[in-house]
Formats: structure tokens, C-alpha cells, sequence
């Protein structure tokens, strides 16, 4: 079979390394100074905190937007300061924001810029790969996401000036490069650093997936836009939020979620789900909800991230999943939602029973054994 194109960012230089959010902590260390102020998104995993709270850098949490779990661009120019240092976007789900607006912020505030784009494999804004906007950018192949060795990711280095002390961190604080390039006769250390190089076994793993990466992200869109047109009615009908792709973003379909109206009723369909043998999950938990923050920092509301953090759900989604198996999980939810629709509705229209009575119709005791047990409790 031949391979098909792999990964290339021509105008990017590449930095393997097993981790790369573990390697952005050194380089992170050549930018920052104690004090000096990093905009994250609130709604992110803790290594993206990590890379610069490890640093002494002050984390400043943005909150999402209302339509999506990215970064609100509306909210952050606001958070920018004089001791600003860097902007963090995460492309959630392979789905990025307004790249072009986020640079123009960026570049007006003179901050860098950096893309984690650990979710973001093989996807575009506006036919530009993600992690080439930004000033930096990482890339994760942990055993979640598209294409993976286990543990290992890459750090994209778009600003010439930086990729030589980049190298310098990921070979132990030694010039090791150049040695091997010839261009010094050895090599001795000369900066901070640690050991970032993935094993030749994690690269051997890899390497056949980054040959046919065009085909395991066809495959995965393909389930996704299974996913999307199958439940496009329950959105028609309020039942629930679907993800939004602008007309500029080509995803990878690194996952498949969907935002349901309240947090109770995630939680009910995820139980619904797991007795069925379905293995959904939600995600994260906003940065400002997490014991660390409130410990270290203020306490904050950030809406949306919580709205996000509460009521979304992530569906199966991986290149082995058959489109038999996903028709399964698609009737489990529509299932749900039939039952749920059916019995809640006439039950609070019917009898309009106090609220601790209509929790039990939830947990499916019949309509006319709660009024039974009324009838015989008032004789």
C-alpha cells in the first residue's frame, strides 16, 4: 500500500521530543521573568498551566465563548497587561478560533504567541495547518489522540532566533547538535536542559502513522459527520448543543461532543450510557474550578467554561470504531431521549407533583405507583 503524505510543516522547524509540553517548560524559563503574566484558556487540561506555572509566571485565566470551548477572542484583549508575556490558545476537539484575529492581537501587544495544539493533528485554519500561526506551538502524541507512540510530542519552533537554545534544552543543556553536525569537534553543557528525545522504539511506533495520516483522519471525519447528521434533530428539537465548525476551520476529528442543558443531564446520560455499555465521558474541569487555582488564586466565575465543564459530553471516537458499533451508541442516546421525553413531561403535566415526587419519576418509578403510595399514606 503506498504512503500517503505525512506530516510537514514547511515553515516550521521540529523538535522531537517525548513530551513536548515538557520541553516548552525549559524554553518557557528563557522567556519569563517572576511575575511576568501568561493568558491561558480556562477550559484546558493542567498541562498547559504546568508549562508556565512551573516557571513563577502569573496564570490568567480566559473564559470560553458561549458556542464553543475555545477562548473567547472578545473577552481577551481585555486581560492583557503591561506584564503580559504570551498568549496560550488550545484548538479543542482539532476546531480552532479566528487564527488571523488571534495574531492580530497578539502582534499588537507585542506578546507571543503559542498553540497547544495537542488536540490538532492534521488540522487547518483557512488551509493553514494548526501550530504555524503561533510563535510556538506543541503537538501531542499521547495514547488519546490521533495518532500516538504512547507517551511523546513535538515542539514547533516558528522564530528562527529561538530553535538553537531549543535544541540546546532538549539534548540535557548541551550543544549535542552541533557536535553531530560537525560543526564543533564536542560537546559540553552550556544551559539548563534534561533529556526530551523520544526512544527509537516510540519512534518506530510512530512513524508508520505519520505516513498514513491522511487516511486515519478521513476515517475519523467520516464517524464524525456520522455523528452530526445523526444527531442533528435533537438539536433541532433543543435537546441538546453540537459542536460549532466556522467555515474556516478543517478539523481532524479528534473528538466528538456534545453540550447537553444541564448538568444533571449529562450526568443521567452518561449513567444511561455506561449501563449500556457505552464508554462516554466528559472533560475537563475549568482551571478556576480546581482545588490548586483557588489555593493560590482568587476566586473567579467564568461562565462558560463552567457551563462546558458541567454539561458537556464526549461520544466514542477512535480509527477502530465500526460504523455498526457507532450505530449503537447513537440509539443508545436517541433511547435516552425517548424515555426521557416520554415520561418526565406527562408526569410534571399530568399530576404537577412537588419536586421531591418528580426526582423519582426520573429514576423511573412509574406515575401511578407515586400516586398509590399517596392515596394509602393519606388513609
Amino acid at each position: 500500500m503506498k504512503a500517503e503524505q505525512g506530516l510537514r510543516f514547511e515553515k516550521s522547524q521540529i523538535l522531537v521530543s517525548c513530551g513536548a509540553k515538557h520541553s516548552l517548560y525549559n524554553l518557557a524559563e528563557a522567556l519569563l521573568e517572576a511575575g511576568d503574566e501568561v493568558i491561558i484558556p480556562a477550559y484546558t487540561y493542567v498541562s498547559t498551566a504546568n508549562a508556565f506555572e512551573l516557571r513563577g509566571a502569573k496564570l490568567v485565566l480566559c473564559d470560553s465563548s458561549n458556542y464553543s470551548p475555545n477562548i473567547d477572542l472578545n473577552k481577551l484583549e481585555a486581560l492583557i497587561t503591561p506584564r503580559t508575556k504570551a498568549i496560550v490558545v488550545i484548538h479543542y476537539g482539532g476546531i480552532s478560533v479566528n487564527m488571523y484575529k488571534l495574531q492580530d492581537i497578539a502582534q499588537k501587544h507585542k506578546v507571543t504567541l503559542i498553540e497547544d495544539a495537542a488536540h490538532a493533528v492534521d488540522a487547518y485554519f483557512d488551509d493553514a495547518r494548526l501550530g504555524t500561526f503561533g510563535d510556538m506551538a506543541t503537538f501531542s502524541f499521547h495514547e488519546t489522540k490521533n495518532i500516538t507512540c504512547g507517551q511523546g510530542g513535538v515542539l514547533l519552533i516558528n522564530k528562527p532566533e529561538w530553535v538553537e537554545r531549543a535544541r540546546i534544552l532538549r539534548d540535557c543543556g548541551t550543544n549535542r547538535h552541533n557536535f553531530v553536525l560537525g560543526l564543533v569537534d564536542k560537546y559540553t553543557w552550556v544551559d539548563v536542559g534534561s533529556v526530551f528525545n523520544l526512544s527509537e522504539l516510540h519512534c518506530s511506533y510512530l512513524f508508520p502513522q505519520l505516513e498514513f495520516l491522511e487516511s486515519i483522519t478521513r476515517k475519523r471525519v467520516e464517524l464524525w459527520e456520522h455523528y452530526y447528521q445523526a444527531l442533528a434533530p435533537l438539536q433541532e428539537q433543543g435537546l441538546l448543543k453540537l459542536p460549532f465548525v466556522s467555515d474556516s476551520s478543517r478539523h481532524n476529528a479528534h473528538i466528538f461532543y456534545m453540550v447537553l442543558n444541564t448538568s444533571s443531564e449529562r450526568d443521567r446520560l452518561l449513567r444511561y450510557l455506561k449501563d449500556k455499555g457505552v464508554v462516554a465521558t466528559f472533560h475537563y474541569s475549568g482551571l478556576h474550578q480546581c482545588p490548586y487555582y483557588h489555593k493560590k488564586y482568587r476566586k473567579v466565575q467564568l461562565t462558560n467554561a463552567e457551563k462546558f465543564s458541567g454539561r458537556l459530553l464526549r461520544l466514542p471516537l477512535y480509527y477502530d470504531l465500526s460504523f455498526e458499533e457507532q450505530r449503537y451508541v447513537l440509539d443508545c442516546i436517541a433511547d435516552f431521549f425517548h424515555e426521557h421525553n416520554r415520561t418526565k413531561p406527562a408526569a410534571a403535566a399530568l399530576f404537577h407533583l412537588p419536586v421531591y415526587v418528580n426526582l423519582a419519576l426520573d429514576e423511573a418509578v412509574s406515575a401511578m405507583s407515586v400516586v398509590n403510595n399517596l392515596f394509602v399514606a393519606a388513609l
